[in-house]
């Protein structure tokens, strides 16, 4: 706890700063609420998501050997030309969001190539489709973990330490001033009566 003037004008600065800080408090709990739902709809998405990548992953598996010792390199037609993404705002935090990967034409030969080169490609499409919606879902969590742990901080300082604190200046200052107060009425009683017992004693000579 810093030092604080015992003052009636720390005072009013104490119960405003508590005020602003019991006014700030429900918001940062309410986005911090809104980050852990948030966290937990797109952890189970991204479940979903590399289930079907899987999946996607082991019916390839069944014709990738296919691709063994063939003339017919496929990589070019698997080049992705761009991502296409855009940003949507939760809790005030920015997060991309991934919509498609555009790939490059898969212009071949069409009779010196075997009849499955078509579907493999567009199966290989659909799994690095997968893979990048993928790593977008783990980028969003990963910034919205990072800003869930800095929201959480901000929530406990004002709850463990800035209202306590404030809370217990004000007590302290409230009890210096009565007492000063209470003093000062001593006081000025003491003075009364001195003051009353010379005007007695001057009136009597």
């Amino acid at each position: 706890m810093g030092k604080i003037k015992f003052t009636k004008g720390e005072l009013k600065r104490q119960r405003d700063a508590l005020k602003q800080y019991e006014r700030y408090l429900p918001t940062l709990q309410l986005k911090k609420q809104q980050l852990q739902l948030e966290i937990l709809h797109e952890l189970s998405m991204l479940d979903e998501k590399i289930i079907i990548l899987n999946k996607k992953i082991k019916q390839a598996q069944t014709w990738s050997g296919l691709l063994a010792g063939q003339d017919n390199d496929i990589k070019p037609f698997l080049s992705v030309k761009e991502i296409k993404s855009k940003t949507i705002n939760i809790a005030g935090i920015d997060i991309p969001v991934f919509i498609e990967a555009l790939f490059l034409p898969a212009e071949y030969d069409l009779f010196a190539t075997p009849l499955w080169i078509d579907l493999g490609i567009e199966a290989l499409r659909e799994i690095m489709t997968l893979k990048e919606e993928v790593n977008f879902i783990e980028k969003g969590i990963a910034i919205l973990r990072q800003e869930l742990k800095v929201t959480t901080q901000r929530v406990n300082l004002f709850e463990k330490v800035k209202i306590p604190e404030a809370e217990e200046n004000i007590r302290l200052i409230k009890i210096y001033v009565g007492d000063q107060m209470a003093n000062a009425v001593g006081r000025s009683k003491i003075a009364k009566r001195k003051i009353e017992k010379l005007s007695l004693e001057e009136a009597t000579l």
